[in-house]
């Protein structure tokens, strides 16, 4: 599994700050915070996830509390956490989808690329996740391959197999 020291310290660009200043103008003097979302959209699209110290610099940056920024950012999904693999298997882990094998693909994942949920592959291509509906319930399981989200339906382990052997070749 690939390690990432959380607590290395972050730095933005300028060229990153002036994308938080342009965004910031969108909204009413002192309403900044409402540029929270999109400029944490800047920050995992440049760092490849919302780290603690990315996350500080952001709520410095809008001059706000830490806590509310951990607080958005722990909420939606969109927003990783922890570092993730240049693609990211989701994988719709509902009912519909586990009635026809969504926890039988999940645990074929895991042992086809030798990580659990969350982790990243020793070479960075890969990480998975349970995810709520994908909202292609007749057509289980399914996942989403990001950055892309590129939907598969009906997935097989010889499917997810042939996927991520495609990826690699990338």
């Amino acid at each position: 599994m690939l390690k990432v020291e959380e607590t290395q310290p972050v730095e933005f660009s300028s060229a990153l700050l002036a994308k938080f200043d342009e965004i910031v103008k969108r909204y009413p003097e002192g309403k900044q915070k409402s540029a929270l979302l999109p400029l944490l959209h800047l920050v995992q699209a440049e760092f490849g996830w919302t780290s603690v110290p990315a996350m500080d610099k952001v709520a410095e940056y809008l001059n706000i509390q830490p806590i509310e920024v951990y607080e958005v950012a722990s909420f939606y999904t969109m927003y990783f956490l922890q570092p993730k693999g240049k693609y990211v298997l989701e994988v719709c882990r509902t009912g519909p989808c586990c009635l026809v094998g969504a926890e039988k693909i999940m645990d074929h994942i895991e042992k086809k690329l030798g990580v659990k949920e969350g982790e990243v592959t020793e070479d960075g291509l890969f990480s998975w996740r349970g995810v709520e509906c994908l909202a292609a319930c007749g057509f289980g399981p399914v996942l989403q391959i990001g950055p892309e989200y590129t939907f598969y339906e009906n997935l097989t382990e010889q499917s997810v197999d042939q996927l991520i052997d495609d990826l690699r070749k990338k």
